[in-house]
This record gives structure tokens, C-alpha cells and sequence, in this order.
């Protein structure tokens, strides 16, 4: 195997362009990342709901202003009925027709709309931390299957190398064996070889063709019209972590996480939901007012006064004043409902101290696995660059006539081992990067290269 491969496998990997396929559209990571966002179902869901808790909050605050109606009717009274106009009882048909606008403002309610508005707003706000978490769960499950399908179009790349070299070597061993330098038995094995190297590839091909049908599932689009993957531009200086420590990311988690912000909302949320229905213990106080008149319109009476006469002054009415409502008991409904509140409340507390608990744990282990996959990335490098030594030594020993086939292919499928080691441990670390911003919760799509 000549020198290039391992310079082919470094720069191919990290900042070369390879290809799954000769045709068909290209797709970028931030593409697909964007993809993802845009047609996400659950993202999407929680964004609509965000619209309700946002229309839910202006309500609820809209709720401590005056509250203005308008009413009207108008019909027929045929029999008995008492005409104001005339003050006295009309035996015969009369039309009527009335109209009233009234106005009431709450004065004084225990502070329940008040608490019913902070309540509102704090789910308005842990909506939104969750459309953010949920966006930055849309990013993570992308990154790890484009990472997946990039993988295997490496390992593609591999297996073709591989059964191309299984290939060359076969016709050299044949020619060996027709001029007799060989045993007639290394040809068959080598043919083995190069059978073996076919089904490698065929099922390497499947597996990137079954790994790209699921992340188009993922980002919505068809899954039947072929598409390319392009390989992601990063390099190996991008794949660190700042010389943070763990409590450094552990606070930067605290800050920043959206889930745990989620949870502290909700827990407001179910602390102003409790005050305002405690608040429904107290007497509560409203002022209104109300300005109506009617019109009738009796049969046969020839002294019906005008429309303008009845409505613009006799019969109009002005009503205004001051209501107080004293609660005394209404069957422990209340109680019932604050102990309900109450309950929430205090569970809200409970899963917002297991939150914390999880962001401090996902923090920890994603810092750990980082660690953990650059040591095994420096490790699959040295083994990648022994591998492709020990078969080029092994191959010259074979061309020389000192070795045999089974002590090349052992060192063959040790070197095709190293290279698929060495590109699972480099999209590894990639995503082990990806995962300490998503621990810590500022993983953004501007993250992605």
C-alpha cells in the first residue's frame, strides 16, 4: 500500500470533499441542520403553542382593565304587558326595541388577576425555554445522523479501497502461481479475499443508504431522490473544549441550560397559580355602570311619542355603584382548589431540583466522554499509522517470497481495521464536541461548520 493512504485518510476526512455518489443534490450540514429546524414536527408544535401563551398572557393582563358591552334586542309583546312609556298595562301588540352599554372595573379581587397575569407570563416564558431546548434536541439528533451517514461513506471509501487492492493482489498471485513461484492453494485463498472485500462493501453501501433514508425521514424531505452529503470542514484544532473545567461548564450549564429554565418558570407558574386562587378567599370589589333606554312602538295607539323622544330621553337610564362580594362557603370549592394549586406547586419545586441534578450529571458526562474520545481519537491515529507500516513491511516480505498470504491478509485486515478505527473515533469526537455545547446548553445552529 503506498504512503498517500494515510495523507488520503487525514485530509479526506477533515477537510476534503468526498462523495457518497456521483449524482444528485448536495447536502451541507448546516443544510441539513437548517432542514431539520424548518420542518421538525415537534419543534413546530411547540412553536404554535408558544402563540397560545403569548396571546394567553396579553389576555390575562387585559383582565385587570375596565371590561366594556354593548347589548341589544328587540321583539313583539302581543297580550298583556306593562308600557313603561304610558305606565300602564297594554292589551294588544307592541314592538320594542332596547339597547344598553355598560362598563365594569375590578377594584380590589384578592389579587387574583394580578397573580393570573404573573402565572400566564411565567408559562409564556417556560414555553419558550422549551421551543429552545427542543431546537437544540432538533440539532443534536441531526448532527449525530449526518455524522453517522458521513462515517459510512468513509467506511464506503475504505471497502472500495480495499477490495481494489484485494483485486490487484489476486491477478499478481495468479500470475505467481501460472510461472510457478506460488502454491496453487494462495490463489484460491486471495480469490476469498476478494469475495470477502465484495460482500464488505455491499453491505457498507446498504448501510449508508439505510443511515441517509433515516435522516431524510428526519429532515422531511424523500428519502427516494438521491442526495449527496458534504464533508464537514472542520479540523482537528476546532475539536476542543477551551480549557474549561467541569465546574466552569457546570455553571455555564446553570445559566444557560433551557430545560432548567423551563422547570424554574413552571415552578413560578405554579407558585402564581396557587396566590391566585387563595386569592378567591377574600371579598372582592368592582365598580360598574350601565346606560340604556327602549323604544315601544304600541297599535293603534295614536299617541305614540317619536323614536327620538322615547330613546334620547324618556326612556333613558343611567345606573352606576360599587359591588361587594363577600365569599362564605361554597362547599370547600375553593379549598379544594388551592390545595390543588398547592400540590403542583410543590411538585413543580421537586422536578426543578431534578433538573438541576440531570444538568449537572449531562455536564459531567459529556465532559467526560469528551476526554475519553480524544484519547481514543490520538490512540486510533497511532494505530492507523502502525497498521499501514505493518502491511507495507508484510507486503514487501510477501513479494519477496518470505511470508505468506495468511500473514498478509492478517495484516491487511488489521490495516482496513485501523482506517474504519480511525474514522469512527475522528466523527467521535466531532460529536462529543457538539455534545458539551448541548450539555451545557449553548449549542446553536451557528455551531455547525
Amino acid at each position: 500500500m503506498k504512503k498517500e493512504v494515510l495523507s488520503f485518510i487525514l485530509v479526506g476526512l477533515v477537510t476534503g470533499s468526498l462523495w457518497a455518489q456521483d449524482s444528485g443534490a448536495k447536502l451541507t450540514f448546516k443544510n441539513a441542520v437548517k432542514l431539520g429546524l424548518e420542518n421538525n414536527l415537534l419543534l413546530n408544535q411547540q412553536k404554535n403553542q408558544l402563540i397560545y401563551t403569548e396571546v394567553n398572557k396579553t389576555s390575562n393582563l387585559l383582565q385587570m382593565t375596565p371590561s366594556v358591552q354593548v347589548n341589544g334586542s328587540a321583539g313583539r309583546f302581543d297580550g298583556n304587558s306593562f308600557n313603561q312609556q304610558r305606565g300602564e298595562v297594554v292589551n294588544g301588540q307592541i314592538d320594542f326595541l332596547n339597547g344598553s352599554l355598560g362598563t365594569s372595573l375590578p377594584i380590589f379581587n384578592g389579587f387574583n388577576q394580578m397573580n393570573a397575569y404573573r402565572q400566564a407570563s411565567s408559562q409564556n416564558e417556560a414555553q419558550l425555554s422549551f421551543v429552545n431546548r427542543t431546537a437544540q434536541d432538533v440539532i443534536r439528533n441531526v448532527a449525530s445522523q449526518y455524522l453517522n451517514c458521513l462515517l459510512d461513506q468513509q467506511l464506503v471509501i475504505i471497502d472500495e479501497q480495499n477490495l481494489q487492492t484485494q483485486k490487484t493482489q489476486y491477478e499478481q498471485i495468479r500470475t505467481q502461481v501460472e510461472l510457478g513461484s506460488r502454491a496453487e492453494a494462495d490463489v484460491f485463498n486471495q480469490e476469498f479475499q476478494v469475495r470477502n472485500a465484495e460482500l464488505l462493501l455491499v453491505r457498507s453501501k446498504n448501510r449508508l443508504k439505510n443511515d441517509k433514508a433515516i435522516l431524510a425521514q428526519t429532515l422531511m424531505i424523500d428519502p427516494i431522490v438521491a442526495f449527496e452529503l458534504e464533508q464537514v470542514n472542520w479540523g482537528i484544532d476546532d475539536l476542543s473544549v477551551d480549557q474549561a473545567t467541569v465546574e466552569q461548564l457546570n455553571d455555564l450549564a446553570l445559566e444557560h441550560r433551557s430545560d432548567l429554565m423551563q422547570a424554574n418558570f413552571s415552578e413560578k407558574s405554579a407558585l402564581y397559580g396557587f396566590y391566585s386562587v387563595r386569592g378567591r378567599y377574600y371579598p372582592s370589589l368592582s365598580a360598574f355602570g350601565q346606560l340604556s333606554s327602549r323604544y315601544n312602538y304600541i297599535y293603534g295607539d295614536t299617541e305614540n311619542r317619536s323614536f327620538n323622544q322615547q330613546f334620547k330621553s324618556d326612556n333613558r337610564q343611567i345606573s352606576y355603584g360599587l359591588q361587594l362580594t363577600v365569599p362564605i362557603f361554597n362547599g370547600f370549592i375553593s379549598r379544594a382548589q388551592v390545595t390543588q394549586q398547592k400540590i403542583l406547586f410543590e411538585n413543580a419545586k421537586l422536578n426543578t431540583k431534578n433538573v438541576e441534578i440531570k444538568v449537572k450529571t449531562d455536564v459531567l458526562l459529556a465532559y467526560q466522554n469528551f476526554i475519553d474520545a480524544k484519547a481514543n481519537y490520538t490512540s486510533a491515529e497511532a494505530q492507523l499509522k502502525a497498521g499501514e507500516l505493518a502491511y507495507k513491511v508484510e507486503k514487501e516480505r510477501f513479494d519477496l517470497g518470505i511470508s505468506s498470504i495468511v500473514q498478509l491478509t492478517l495484516a491487511n485486515q488489521s490495516f482496513i481495521k485501523a482506517q474504519s478505527d480511525y474514522a469512527s473515533a475522528l466523527f467521535l469526537l466531532m460529536f462529543q464536541k457538539l455534545l458539551v455545547n448541548y450539555a451545557t446548553g449553548t449549542l446553536q445552529e451557528t455551531d455547525i461548520p
